[in-house]
């Protein structure tokens, strides 16, 4: 039998990677819009704050343990911008063709092969909300920064996040290929490892 989690988002596609990677392993993640949850304000200043305000939310709500995913993109050239604000980096509502308009303005003056960039991970297990022990792991993915956009797959910001060991960008790339080389595929499997000792 499958054991339920909530997921602390309402983003389609976290649910989708999740459950891509996570359904094999008996797990079935439901969104916490399920449950009438909606998004808790984000007042940490850190992936790590974040992601833990957001799992003991979804826990407290929800009644079952939470997996919470904080994550976004650190540019060198912009000192780790948009960082924690990746999601909104354009302002509300979130809108990633808007976010990524931005971060192409910011970075007009950048020439190609100094527009390096990391997505980070931070992903919180929770198994009640005063869970005492978090699962906390956080995993990176290392690219560059596109001039222009590319491809269709993916979502935030993919479409200019080049992946140069694929020479693709990461919204070229297969659902399949991005969950093993993802910075969120990486940090799920470093979790499933940590639950399994």
């Amino acid at each position: 039998m499958d054991q339920r989690l909530v997921l602390a988002s309402s983003n389609p596609g976290k649910l989708r990677e999740f459950n891509a990677l996570l359904a094999p392993r008996g797990y079935r993640i439901c969104p916490q819009g399920d449950f009438s949850v909606t998004d808790v304000e984000e007042t940490g200043t850190t992936f790590v704050e974040n992601a833990l305000l957001k799992a003991r939310h979804a826990c407290r709500l929800s009644g079952l343990p939470a997996l919470a995913d904080d994550s976004g993109l650190a540019v060198d050239a912009l000192a780790g911008a948009p960082g924690i604000h990746s999601a909104r980096y354009a302002g509300e509502p979130k809108d990633d063709t808007a976010n990524n308009r931005k971060l192409l303005a910011a970075l007009a003056e950048v020439p190609e092969g100094q527009r390096t960039a990391r997505y980070w991970c931070v992903l919180v297990w929770l198994q009640h909300e005063f869970d005492p022990v978090p699962r906390i792991v956080q995993a990176s993915w290392s690219g560059e920064i596109l001039a222009h956009p590319r491809g269709e797959g993916g979502f935030g910001y993919d479409p200019l996040f080049w992946v140069p060991e694929r020479g693709v960008s990461a919204a070229e790339l297969s659902a399949e290929d991005k969950n093993q080389l993802s910075h969120r595929g990486r940090a799920l499997r470093e979790l499933m490892e940590l639950l399994d000792r």
